[in-house]
């Protein structure tokens, strides 16, 4: 039985803003347009202040995967010497490198690399490498990890610091001093953004949800490629009133909406069309995600007065950057505002900083809270690790338990 879902009108204007964001580095290129290379956890807002272009090779990564191309980079990649237990975005992204393929042609030439590891470490040796392929200059953002519910003081004060240090080495790259004017601009556009994108998603727990996870990861991009500007914004604009229709109008991401489901780490982009409508199937709607949330968190610190301050604050980095007594509460928390019967948790065998904890986290969310839990084991980008088979087996099993559930209660 195939399942069709509907599909947002958004989801043709978001990829004419993506094509536009793409199609606009690629034709800069060789102008003189200064472009950095950045990782999706690292404060793009400084670049955009100098009117430099960010790229996003985690980006481009994710759309190789959507378009079946990883698996063929990620194989140039290991040819090349590089280990297959590598990240499968790293080894997609060198693969592309190496072998000139890309859905889009490939990523302009970086002036800069901007290294966070406020979402994992492996981030820091991939730019290392980046940065003797290009040698270009290279800012490594440390962010410490966060073992404790709340965020330490000291931490925030630290990466402040930093980020004084990152805007030294931008005047460095662009010649030119930092506009701290544009960059309260950037900033305001920034913080309007993150704040509708985490409203767009709150929206997700009216019952039927107007949109499910998988669309939430694909409607993320602009968030992340153009967090900071009037057009980021713009989209996300359009997209809350088109959910607010639907919720007018009672149409909900899959046809009957039974289940609410939880999805924890990142999208399995080979298989999102696939999963989508396998968990329709059983009537069930995935409705919020922990990684799309990283993107809309705002850090305990919030000063009008100290940009740097709470800058620093937020990029220490939401649910990735914390520790398993943080990530419990988180999604006990969306437990309760989404109404969810269960979490489907997808250990990344690519993403060892998310997937770490899981297991545990399963186990006190059944023990503790009485929330059933699915572990799919997979990856983001390599799809020579799934199995159709085994993974509908432990779906259908999952869904069957949810079924029985309901029944006793």
């Amino acid at each position: 039985m195939t399942i069709e879902l509907p599909r947002l009108k958004s989801y043709s204007r978001m990829k004419e803003v993506m094509t536009m964001y793409y199609m606009g580095a690629k034709m800069a290129e060789g102008s003189g347009q200064k472009m950095a290379w950045i990782t999706s956890g690292a404060p793009v807002e400084f670049l955009y202040a100098a009117d430099i272009t960010p790229l996003y090779p985690e980006n481009h990564a994710a759309m190789c995967g959507a378009s079946r191309l990883a698996n063929t980079l990620c194989s140039a990649a290991e040819e090349a010497g590089f280990s297959r237990d590598l990240c499968s975005y790293a080894r997609t992204d060198i693969g592309a490198i190496l072998t000139g393929t890309s859905p889009i042609g490939g990523l302009p030439k970086p002036d800069l690399l901007v290294c966070c590891n406020n979402i994992c470490g492996t981030v820091t040796k991939w730019y290392q490498e980046l940065q003797r392929h290009f040698d270009v200059p290279l800012v490594l953002l440390d962010v410490p990890y966060q073992y404790e519910k709340e965020d330490a003081a000291h931490v925030v004060s630290y990466l402040k610091d930093q980020l004084k240090g990152y805007i030294g080495t931008i005047e460095e790259v662009t010649g030119k001093s930092f506009d701290y004017d544009r960059f309260d601009e950037v900033v305001a556009l920034s913080g309007e953004a993150a704040d509708l994108w985490r409203s767009i998603q709150g929206m997700l727990a009216h019952k039927p949800a107007p949109m499910n996870s998988f669309d939430t990861f694909i409607h993320m991009a602009p968030i992340v490629t153009l967090r900071g500007t009037q057009l980021c914004l713009d989209y996300y604009r359009e997209l809350e009133a088109e959910l607010r229709e639907r919720i007018e109008q009672g149409i909900g991401a899959v046809p009957v909406e039974r289940f609410r489901l939880g999805w924890d780490n990142l999208a399995i982009w080979h298989q999102m069309n696939q999963l989508s409508r396998k968990f329709a199937e059983f009537d069930a709607a995935l409705v919020v995600s922990t990684y799309t949330e990283n993107f809309s968190y705002r850090g305990p610190i919030q000063d009008p007065n100290d940009h740097l301050l709470t800058y620093a604050s937020t990029y220490i980095g939401g649910y990735i950057n914390h520790g398993l007594d943080f990530r419990e509460k988180e999604l006990t928390r969306m437990v309760k505002d989404f109404s969810l019967d269960g979490f489907v948790m997808h250990s990344n065998r690519s993403c060892r900083a998310y997937s770490f904890g899981q297991y545990e986290l399963a186990r006190r969310m059944e023990e503790k809270h009485g929330v059933p839990t699915l572990m799919l084991e997979a990856d983001m980008n390599d799809s020579r690790t799934w199995s159709d088979e085994q993974m509908n087996m432990r779906i259908a099993a999952f869904m069957e338990t949810l079924t029985g559930r309901c029944a006793v209660m």
